[in-house]
């Protein structure tokens, strides 16, 4: 089976053609080596595909006969990838919610001013007085 129909079939891609984008763009490797669209898949073969800034390690199991249900997806690969990959995604998550929550607008004059105060050190202000 193609791996762009591999990967369609096994849910990691909402289109084929969307799966077929990544693999040109370099997202996706079979054993160890860049993948074309066209490049077939058979058991065993460890496919690592790179989404949502995670690096997603599968072993192919068996191959499907056409798209599978998502209760039915680990009959057919083993995902082998790393715990403290998801770790990492969860971190920058925070630190984006770190300094400003989304929706909230642009920061006042009294957030300029708070981070003003906290930036600034409290022996140069007594220095210049």
């Amino acid at each position: 089976m193609r791996i762009d129909k591999y990967l369609w079939c096994t849910r990691y891609y909402k289109t084929r053609s969307i799966a077929t984008q990544a693999i040109q763009k370099g997202h996706v490797t079979v054993n160890g080596q860049q993948a074309k669209a066209s490049r077939e898949v058979f058991p065993m073969d460890i496919v690592t595909v790179r989404r949502d800034q995670i690096n997603y390690k599968l072993k192919v199991l068996d191959i499907p006969a056409n798209r599978v249900g998502p209760k039915l997806v680990d009959v057919y690969r083993k995902d082998e990838t790393p715990a403290n990959a998801f770790e990492h995604l969860e971190m920058l998550k925070l630190a984006k919610e770190h300094y400003r929550a989304k929706g909230t607008g642009r920061p006042t004059k009294k957030d300029r001013r708070d981070l003003d105060d906290y930036t600034t050190d409290p022996d140069e202000e007594n220095d210049i007085l």
